[in-house]
């Protein structure tokens, strides 16, 4: 019996070990056009209207701001969002039955700004909220953001920049965290560049960027009339949006230097239930369009989609069963097969490559001055380790058919980026 017992906790770890060998090889692969983006970003010329080669004039963008008791951060956002020095844009602010005065605010920065308008309805969710925006807004170009967002005078602009052609339907902004004032945010503030820094760099080379992000996001108006209205039934409107926009046809690229900057978790507690959400509406998604994954009917982007599904859905569970394998392991075997000195356990663990990507994430993303959170790197396993659980608590929520609500995080709004305060700009009302 302890011959079967170990037989079977060693295949677990090689099966194991042959996916995350598998998932960090794509990601060794996806860093060489990393480089290729940033070679060619630094060839392109702007065009006439200085947007790139797609706008002979600048368009009118519409930006729609969904909110849910958001009294706390409004202010900043829309003021942020009047402060652009992109000629052409109007502000279309929905309230989705908020409980606080937010819709108070909204109105009274309507009342003092022509590009401002204010619309109220009972609660129904995010996506009804974008939707009843979308359906206002008179824009050529439609920006989605979150409440919570502070945006810097030129990330508008540098958004369109990103349509460069007529196959690009959507462009993804870059985000960054506006409240450094605890551990936690410092710290991903740091490890987040190897998400955006780098990985989107690489996945629009390869057309395969899988999500708009929520928060700044912008999209034609002749692609959100063809993909039709964002779904009020998932967690994750923002990927879904994605999806079909890449199954419509369309391309979608990524824009690193139109900045958002947005509140990050500060409490362990506020990190799990965001990360369980995304997790949440990442199942839902993949069971919508469950067709499109592998299918190379989508192309790269099909093929890109079954990886994601082993590396992000299937793996944590994979990982949960080879540590049990292990602890197997080591209790029949003992502990002479395993790393004896720590450099080894580094070296076995991948830790100098993922801080050389990280290194790299934070030079492309041009933002050194993040290196000063290197101190927070220990928290990363921990981090992963919690990043492997919260799928699991997401399958068993799916599962249950748990409430999904917006569930968004607690606002503080501390803005911990100079220049970013509302009262920082001397034209407030």
């Amino acid at each position: 019996m302890p011959t079967v017992v170990t037989g079977v906790a060693t295949a677990l770890v090689l099966v194991l070990g042959a996916t995350l060998l598998v998932v960090g090889l794509v990601r060794l692969v996806l860093v060489p056009f990393a480089l290729v983006f940033e070679a060619r970003r630094r060839r392109e010329v702007p065009g006439p209207a200085g947007l790139g080669p797609t706008w002979r004039e600048p368009p009118l963008v519409s930006v729609v701001v969904p909110a849910f008791d958001e009294a706390v951060v409004i202010d900043n956002c829309i003021r942020s969002l009047l402060r652009s020095d992109y000629p052409r844009f109007e502000v279309v602010c929905v309230d989705d039955g908020s409980r606080d005065d937010t819709y108070d605010r909204m109105r009274r920065l309507a009342e003092a700004h022509e590009r401002v308008r204010a619309v109220r309805q009972e609660n129904a969710g995010k996506g009804a909220a974008l939707n009843r925006g979308i359906a206002l807004a008179r824009g050529e170009v439609v920006l989605l953001v979150d409440a919570d967002g502070v945006f810097r005078p030129d990330t508008i602009t540098r958004l369109l920049r990103g349509f460069r052609g007529p196959t690009v339907g959507a462009v993804c902004g870059n985000d960054r965290p506006v409240n450094l004032d605890h551990v936690l945010t410092r710290f991903l503030a740091l490890v987040s560049h190897v998400g955006t820094g780098l990985m989107r760099r690489a996945l629009d080379v390869v057309d395969c960027l899988p999500v708009v992000s929520g928060n700044v996001g912008a999209f034609r108006r002749e692609v959100l009339e063809r993909t039709g209205p964002l779904r009020t039934d998932t967690l994750g409107e923002d990927l879904e949006l994605t999806w079909r926009v890449h199954g419509a046809g369309y391309r979608v690229t990524f824009a690193p230097d139109a900045l958002v900057h947005a509140e990050s978790p500060s409490t362990v507690r506020g990190l799990w239930r965001q990360r369980v959400r995304w997790a949440r509406g990442l199942l839902q998604v993949s069971a919508l369009h469950r067709r499109m994954i592998g299918n190379l009917r989508y192309g790269r982007f099909g093929a890109y989609l079954l990886y994601n599904t082993v590396a992000q859905v299937s793996g944590p569970f994979l990982q949960i069963l080879a540590l049990l394998a292990l602890c197997v392991l080591v209790v029949v075997e003992g502990t002479g097969w395993l790393p004896p000195s720590w450099w080894e356990w580094i070296l076995f663990l991948g830790i100098p490559l993922s801080l050389a990507l990280l290194l790299l994430a934070v030079l492309l993303d041009r933002a050194p001055r993040d290196l000063r959170y290197l101190w927070t790197v220990p928290l990363w396993p921990i981090y992963s380790s919690l990043m492997t659980l919260v799928m699991m608590e997401a399958t068993r929520l799916e599962a249950s058919d748990a409430e999904g609500r917006w569930d968004k995080l607690e606002r503080t709004g501390t803005v911990s980026v100079p220049g970013l305060r509302a009262d920082d700009d001397p034209g407030s009302c």
